[in-house]
Parts: structure tokens; C-alpha cells; sequence
């Protein structure tokens, strides 16, 4: 799939009526696994990733996100939207710059946070607010297709309770041209209505344990579904009880839950 057909494509699944679930990947081959699987596009996720490199997330560079992105979107024949946390970069002329880069290396979407990492804290709504446009201008000017820009209110992941603010917020930056918002963190499907109800465009949510499905998610009119670094998270779990069977029983009974060699053919398409 060229660069341009994957925004196309990413574009149209927003469009469409209904919800739908994108899932997470941190590496080339489990975005192959989740494509294998039937989905019909794929995100990243910034802490599985950051995970996959032996770091903490947050810690990331421009560097390296790119070289991940021309990673998967060079074998992933579905979409593939990228997690760039806050784009990167102090000012939004950065922001933009990071954007451009992103669409080059391949990806067909790209979310941008409000939450800055330097001060520890979710920044000034009109800061934040040039922050998205710049990212939404930056994709216009690619050629063809522009990507998808999602806008995300970090204010539920870092103890901010303001329901009113986060929706505030989410309705400037679509304003601001964003084709989806994202508040990551909303815990009560009340709350997830209230936002949907409130904003012009797609909204996508972070699921959560126990929490409704994507279909009840999609009934109060979501329109995009993901999971974040929950699948890495599995992976790595699944990977530590295996590794403690090895080491204090000296038994391979976890081989039953590995891949199947229809699994396998995922990596040789």
C-alpha cells in the first residue's frame, strides 16, 4: 500500500458509520501479527515501543520514532497511525516539522498530546491549541491525501478531573482542524457520551479494564476504539511467566500459548 492509498484508507474508516477497534503495536512484527488478525489498520503505542527499545516512555527521540515508522509502515499493508506523544518539539513550528517527517517515513495518521513532559504538566489550552493547528497545516501540505490528525486531551491520565475543561479543550482543537480527539483516561461511559455529544468529529477511547465494549462504546457513538500499550503489556507479561517457569521449574509448558504455524505466515506475506 503506497503512503498516499494508506491516508485514503485511514481517512475512509473514520468516515464510515460505526465503531471499530484499532489496536496498538510496538514493532514491525506484532503490527504484521494484528494486521494477520483482520484489522483494518494499526496504531503505535509510545510506552510499548519504548518498552521494545529498553527504556521508559516519555523518553523517546525524534530518531527513533521515525526509524520505527519507516520499520512497520515498510511491510504493514493496512494503515498505520503513529502516537508522536507531543510532537517532539518545544514550538509548534516543530510540531509541524515532526508531522512532515512522520508522513514521509509512512504513517497514515498521527496523534498529537497536550500534555509536555519537560514541565510535567498539560499546557496552556492556547499553546496547545497552535500545537494542533501547526500539525493539521503540516499535513495538508503532503502531498496527496493528508494524514489524519488526532488531538488528545491528556487531562483524565494526570489527575485532572475537569470534565468540562477536557471537553473545552477537545472542541478547540477541533476547531483547529483535528479530525479525531482523544481524552485517554475517561472512566465512566456517561463521561465518554458527554464528550462525544460535545465535539464535531470522531472521537476515539482508550479502553479499560472492565470497562464497556467496543460495541457499547460505539452505541453511544465512538467511533474509533484502542488499547494503548495493554497488548504490549500482555506480550511482556506472558513473556515474564514463561521466562519464571523456565528458571524455577525448568519446564517449556508455555510453548501451548505460543504462535501456530498458521500464526507464522503473517511474516511471510
Amino acid at each position: 500500500m503506497s503512503h498516499d492509498a494508506a491516508r485514503r484508507r485511514f481517512a475512509e474508516l473514520h468516515a464510515r458509520p460505526g465503531v471499530w477497534a484499532l489496536p496498538n503495536a510496538w514493532d514491525a512484527g506484532s503490527a504484521l501479527l494484528l494486521a494477520d488478525a483482520g484489522f483494518e489498520a494499526v496504531a503505535s503505542t509510545s510506552s510499548g515501543l519504548a518498552w521494545s527499545l529498553g527504556t521508559e516512555d516519555l523518553r523517546l527521540s525524534r530518531a527513533q520514532l521515525l526509524a520505527h515508522v519507516r520499520a512497520v509502515s515498510g511491510v504493514l499493508r493496512v494503515p498505520f497511525s503513529v502516537d508522536a506523544e507531543d510532537g517532539y518539539a518545544q514550538d509548534a513550528a516543530g510540531v509541524g516539522e515532526t508531522v512532515a517527517l512522520l508522513a514521509d517515513a509512512g504513517a497514515a495518521g498521527v496523534s498529537i498530546e497536550d500534555y509536555d513532559a519537560a514541565t510535567g504538566s498539560v499546557r496552556a489550552l492556547d499553546v496547545a491549541v497552535e500545537r494542533v493547528a501547526a500539525a493539521v497545516a503540516a499535513s495538508h501540505r503532503v502531498p496527496g491525501a493528508p494524514l489524519v490528525v488526532t488531538a488528545r486531551c491528556e487531562n483524565p491520565l494526570y489527575g485532572i478531573a475537569d470534565l468540562d475543561d477536557t471537553i473545552a479543550r477537545l472542541r478547540a482543537y477541533a476547531d483547529a482542524g483535528a479530525d479525531c480527539v482523544y481524552a485517554p483516561g475517561l472512566r465512566s461511559l456517561a463521561e465518554v457520551e458527554s464528550v462525544v455529544r460535545a465535539v464535531p468529529v470522531p472521537v476515539n477511547v482508550l479502553a479499560w479494564a472492565d470497562g464497556p465494549t467496543v460495541a457499547e462504546l460505539g452505541a453511544v457513538g465512538v467511533r474509533r476504539v484502542s488499547v494503548g500499550g495493554v497488548l504490549a503489556s500482555a506480550a511482556y507479561g506472558a513473556l515474564l511467566r514463561a521466562a519464571a517457569e523456565l528458571r524455577d521449574r525448568g519446564t517449556t509448558t508455555f510453548r501451548a500459548d505460543g504462535l501456530t504455524e498458521s500464526d507464522r505466515t503473517a511474516f511471510r506475506a
